[in-house]
């Protein structure tokens, strides 16, 4: 007897109840943004700027987080560079929510004039030799405009979180899957290893903290951080090879794309070996450009047995 598959291993699909009152606030923000799509890129990023100023001031919770994000991985910086990598940090995530609007709604010509590419034949020859690549990146402000820009390149498929708001999740993999490949539930583990052994390039991000449940602790920054072992299981049971995908915004508006040779000699078949080398590559990738990385996020919450949290003052 076949059994009925939980919802959240169900891709969104159209309901009719997205047109009821529910969900007008969804639809009046989805308007919004499919029209700050299609305005001139620099006006979005003067408006993400400003976006950015207001959080900063708005949102206190989250510069604390940052703050001891910052005060534990970059320990060089005194409280005056920190105070300003945080500005910097939110000023970016301001940006980013126009940055997505482009990438998801805006004219792909734009987008194909604004930015350069490097690695781009690592891929290509993983394709000609029939072989899955797991794209390894990490939430840098710049994954969904940097994201768009590589789907002019080469299609990839996208391991994600299904946003909760169903009206949303069904719109994003919509607009996400009219460029790219496939995009595949987190928890839908048995098709990334299927699309992996047929050869195709996945999309992943293993930087955040999800829990202890599927987790290892691991060091990142030299910090202790609830990982998830996926990088290394995934590459061997998806018979894939795993490359680094790094994404910058320069000053002058241009984006910066980068592609590394596939890891050697990985996965060693040890889960802390193998993850401790993810997160080495993840810190690799953050110290390029560390103030358009997403340190809003409580990459530390999940701490080992007996050790306090860090983010004991974001406690209510």
């Amino acid at each position: 007897m076949n059994k009925t598959p939980h919802a959240k291993h169900l891709p969104p699909v159209f309901r009719w109840s997205f047109l009821g009152p529910r969900y007008w606030p969804t639809w009046i923000l989805l308007g919004f943004l499919q029209l700050i799509a299609h305005l001139p890129m620099q006006i979005n990023v003067a408006l993400g700027r400003g976006l950015g100023w207001l959080l900063f001031h708005l949102v206190p919770s989250r510069k604390r987080i940052a703050d001891t994000n910052l005060s534990l991985c970059l320990p060089e910086l005194n409280h005056a560079e920190r105070e300003q990598m945080v500005r910097r940090i939110i000023q970016s995530c301001g940006i980013s929510f126009f940055e997505s609007a482009m990438s998801l709604w805006g004219p792909a010509k734009r987008l194909c004039s604004s930015h350069s590419i490097k690695g781009l034949e690592y891929l290509q020859a993983a394709q000609a030799a029939g072989k899955g690549v797991l794209l390894v990146g990490c939430h840098m402000t710049t994954i969904d405009i940097c994201g768009r820009m590589l789907a002019s390149h080469i299609k990839f498929d996208i391991l994600y979180r299904q946003d909760p708001n169903p009206l949303l999740a069904y719109m994003l993999v919509k607009a996400r899957e009219s460029f790219n490949g496939e995009s595949i539930i987190s928890v839908e583990t048995r098709k990334l290893v299927r699309n992996l052994r047929a050869g195709h390039i996945v999309w992943y991000a293993p930087d955040q903290d999800y829990g202890i449940k599927h987790s290892i602790f691991a060091p990142f920054f030299g910090i202790p951080a609830a990982t998830v072992p996926g990088t290394g299981r995934f590459a061997k049971l998806g018979d894939a090879q795993v490359m680094a995908f790094m994404h910058y915004r320069e000053a002058n508006g241009h984006y910066r794309i980068e592609i590394s040779a596939p890891l050697e000699n990985f996965p060693s078949g040890d889960d802390l070996v193998d993850s401790t080398r993810v997160n080495q590559m993840i810190e690799n990738m953050i110290r390029k450009q560390p103030d358009q990385y997403l340190w809003v996020h409580r990459r530390f919450k999940t701490r080992p047995e007996g050790e306090k949290s860090v983010y004991a003052k974001q406690k209510k």
